[in-house]
């Protein structure tokens, strides 16, 4: 009882600040969000792990840089929770719809492929630029996605994710043993997942990221060995304010080995090196607060 009052009192900002963002235009409310963390974030105890992962994966980086690069992240974050309440009012094929708010698409022929090649395939991406959009370059072209996703400590909080993300998608698979059987259950009649791949999971497999082994999550490599599907990787990037570029990319191959054990390894060193590759070009847009190499 006393859990749930402290989480009642804990989503009350939560549904304020979410409101609050909703009032406004989608461009107010992202520029609004990105200064306010940007000003708060570097205070908060989670600086100091965006600090030491950022050390870790560029060491050559002098201080000066590294604090710009997470002034800049914490701005990236504010903008993105900023964005949620309006994730509805993005449309993503229609350049006009809505005046300082667009994405621009690249390699669409990559999700009409997956949409129209009758099998299961699942799509990957990192917490970079505003994530969310990722899963709407499918949907909005007529591929419904499952989102797999790490559920919230908080239910007021999750309940609010996922009003924001009811726009993209009303299927959603939440990581652990239900999620698995829910992920399990819509590849095998032949659906379609999204997941964010990039985070630690202590029983996960050792995989380098940046040179340094990193416990990672082998899911998405052994449900495609499992389903036979094809992985494609997925990334936004944010380009000025509410101005993005979304890219997808050719699938990858899952290598031929002699075990199991060697083609889920060798497919997220894949994985890994995908998105080390992203983040390398646009270091200010990861979210560092992630504790990856603890």
């Amino acid at each position: 009882m006393i859990k749930k009052i402290l989480y009642f009192l804990e989503g009350i900002p939560v549904f304020l600040l979410y409101f609050f963002f909703l009032a406004m235009p989608p461009s107010v409310a992202s520029s609004i969000g990105g200064k306010f963390l940007s000003v708060i974030g570097p205070r908060l105890k989670k600086n100091q792990i965006a600090k030491k992962n950022i050390k870790k994966a560029f060491p050559d980086k002098g201080d000066k840089e590294v604090d710009t690069i997470i002034s800049c992240m914490w701005e990236n974050l504010g903008r993105v929770a900023a964005e949620y309440p309006h994730l509805k009012k993005f449309d993503l094929y229609n350049t006009s719809s809505l005046k300082g708010l667009s994405v621009k698409v690249f390699g669409k022929q990559y999700i009409e492929q997956l949409r129209d090649d009758q099998k299961p395939g699942i799509f990957f991406s990192a917490h970079l630029g505003n994530w969310e959009i990722n899963a709407m370059s499918a949907v909005q072209k007529g591929l419904p996605l499952t989102l797999v996703y790490r559920k919230p400590n908080n239910p007021f909080s999750d309940f609010l994710v996922k009003k924001a993300r009811s726009h993209i998608t009303d299927s959603f698979a939440a990581k652990g043993k239900d999620g698995a059987r829910k992920a399990i259950k819509v590849l095998s009649q032949g659906g379609h997942l999204a997941m964010l791949v990039d985070q630690k999971m202590n029983d996960g497999i050792s995989v380098p990221f940046f040179g340094i082994n990193a416990m990672t999550a082998p899911a998405i490599a052994e449900l495609a060995i499992k389903f036979n599907c094809p992985i494609v990787p997925a990334r936004v990037k944010r380009i000025k304010g509410t101005k993005f570029e979304m890219r997808l990319y050719p699938p990858i191959k899952i290598p031929a080995s002699s075990s199991k054990k060697e083609r889920v390894h060798k497919t997220m060193v894949q994985v890994n090196k995908i998105i080390e590759a992203w983040i390398r070009e646009a270091p200010e847009q990861w979210l560092w607060v992630h504790d990856r190499w603890p």
